[in-house]
């Protein structure tokens, strides 16, 4: 399924930049970051709980922000992109 996760971490002091990275960090290993605090990631249920548990661990409850959106397995009639910047398919081939 196509999970987005969208994050907003307080970066006033050195440990809330510390946390930003860390979680970028994670997301960039399950998935494609679509805008600075915004990945797409195709996830089965497993991945998705792991996920959330080490995103879960890293932020701060108090100042920080963690969304999840399940837009499931046809999402591709759900996503509209305009403007800047080349959209992907997520199940298209990757070329590094």
């Amino acid at each position: 399924m196509l999970v987005l996760i969208t994050y907003d971490v307080s970066t006033e002091d050195a440990a809330g930049r510390k946390r930003l990275r860390q979680i970028a960090k994670q997301c960039v290993n399950y998935g494609q970051r679509v805008q600075n605090s915004v990945f797409e990631c195709l996830l089965d249920a497993a991945q998705c709980r792991l996920l959330q548990s080490k995103l879960c661990s890293i932020i701060d409850t108090e100042q920080d922000s963690l969304r999840f959106y399940y837009l499931g397995n046809k999402y591709d009639t759900k996503i509209e992109h305009f403007g800047a910047g080349k959209s992907y398919q997520p199940e298209g081939p990757l070329i590094i």
